[in-house]
This record gives C-alpha cells, sequence and structure tokens, in this order.
C-alpha cells in the first residue's frame, strides 16, 4: 500500500466528507496520512483544551502545508466563501505543492471554484475518481473533470504571448 503524505483542505462542515475520501482512498491501497487541522463542533480550532489564535492557525497551516507532498482540497457547496481555504491553496502555491482539487459528492455543474483555486489550481476531478486521484498522487498524468466524473472539454481562456 502507497503511503502519501498530504493536506486536505476543506470547508469545515465537510469534515465527514474528508474522512470519507481517506477512507475510498485506502479501499483501493492508496495510504494517506493528512496534515490538515480539524475544527471542533463550533468550528474553532482548539489544542489542549484552549481555543487557538487565527496566527496561530497560519503557522499551523503553513507547517502542515510544507510537510505534504501534495495539497487536496475539497470542492464543495461553500468552500468558495472560506477565507481559510483561500488562504490554504495560496501557502501551497507559495510552496510550490501540487495543488488538486475534487469535487464533493452530489455537487452541481455550477459550484463556485475558490479564487485562489481558480488562479493556482489544476482541472478539478469528480468525488467518484478516487483512483484518477490516486493516480495524481503515484504522479500520473489524468485527465479533468466535471463536477460529475465526465471528463471537461478543452480549455480556450490560454493567452498566447508573442515575445519579439
Amino acid at each position: 500500500m502507497a503511503t502519501h503524505n498530504v493536506f486536505i483542505s476543506h470547508y469545515s462542515g465537510d469534515v465527514q466528507r474528508l474522512r470519507d475520501l481517506k477512507n475510498r482512498l485506502a479501499d483501493i491501497g492508496c495510504n494517506v496520512r493528512n496534515s490538515s487541522l480539524e475544527e471542533d463542533k463550533d468550528n474553532k480550532v482548539v489544542h489542549k483544551g484552549k481555543i487557538v489564535s487565527d496566527a496561530v492557525i497560519a503557522r499551523y497551516l503553513r507547517a502542515g502545508i510544507n510537510w505534504a507532498k501534495s495539497f487536496i482540497v475539497i470542492i464543495g457547496e461553500h468552500t468558495h466563501e472560506r477565507p481559510w481555504v483561500n488562504y490554504e491553496i495560496r501557502n501551497a502555491y507559495l510552496q510550490g505543492k501540487q495543488i488538486i482539487g475534487i469535487y464533493d459528492h452530489g455537487c452541481k455543474n455550477k459550484v463556485e471554484l475558490p479564487e485562489a483555486f481558480k488562479r493556482y489550481g489544476t482541472s478539478p476531478i469528480g468525488w467518484n475518481s478516487t483512483e484518477k486521484l490516486a493516480d495524481i498522487l503515484a504522479g500520473k498524468c489524468v485527465q479533468p473533470e466535471l463536477p460529475d466524473g465526465t471528463i471537461s472539454g478543452p480549455i480556450y481562456n490560454i493567452i498566447h504571448i508573442n515575445c519579439n
């Protein structure tokens, strides 16, 4: 079983999806060690019984991203609204991490991508593409997908610059 050190960025309401994703990867022989933070029932990060400040959270996030080889973001209905998700994606980019997006189960084609993901992420894959995610973590190239798992069309927003 291959082991991968990852940071899985997620909206606090998607903690169960984070666990589901790790279990699904384990079911196909891909063991992931996740360095992301999980919140308590009130969406506060708690360490040794005390609520942690934003500065400490930011330091933990940067360290967790630094430790991970790959960065995965679960893209759900509310992910784009979360400032910490955008912070994590920007830091993954600044640290030169591979940024992988996976649409949450049941998302429609019109799910809004986080701003930082639009700028720094790759083409996301569908929730049921666990084997593709394992391939990506193993360094293989895969075709981009729509939220429903179908192959996405070509990207036409490529800018060409002519150098003199």
